[in-house]
């Protein structure tokens, strides 16, 4: 069954953008469309390819990740630090999803089936890479990390839907 993640009156949980970057450090690009490779990644990802910091053989939690739009207007509310999208490595832009609630969960993004495996927490590496301390403002809301279940092609618009 599938039930819309939704807490509020017209909401509808959705993909706002993809980024993908080929091999490790490269500047994320972002793209309109993405394939989900299952138990791999998004195509022309670093991480797909093998190529990614953090790559470890058979690691479900590298796949793809996610952050909501949210936690960057907090970002720059709280903090007063404006990251765009593209600079948080993060694979998907979210908006009107929780994103900690997935963990443990399954939910489809386009014809993708993903399940959340742990909490995407911001490290020592991104503040590098961006040139800014974004860790401490991000703590807690720097995303999710999630698993390729069934691939399919994904698409900025896309709704995001928890399968039960």
């Amino acid at each position: 069954m599938n039930e819309r993640v939704c807490y509020k009156a017209g909401m509808k949980p959705s993909l706002l953008a993809i980024y993908i970057a080929p091999i490790s450090a490269a500047p994320m690009k972002e793209v309109s469309e993405v394939c989900a490779i299952e138990g791999r990644g998004l195509e022309g990802d670093r991480y797909a390819d093998g190529k990614g910091k953090w790559t470890k053989a058979d690691a479900p939690d590298r796949h793809v990740t996610l952050i909501e739009a949210e936690a960057l207007e907090a970002l720059a509310r709280d903090y007063e630090i404006k990251l765009p999208a593209s600079e948080t490595r993060r694979n998907l832009l979210t908006r009107d999803v929780p994103l900690n609630h997935l963990v443990g969960k399954k939910f489809r993004v386009g014809e993708a089936e993903l399940k959340g495996i742990k909490l995407c927490e911001p490290c020592s590496h991104l503040d590098k890479l961006v040139g800014k301390r974004v860790s401490k403002g991000l703590a807690h809301r720097g995303g999710l990390r999630a698993q390729i279940v069934t691939g399919g092609v994904i698409k900025a618009g896309d709704e995001i839907l928890v399968l039960e």
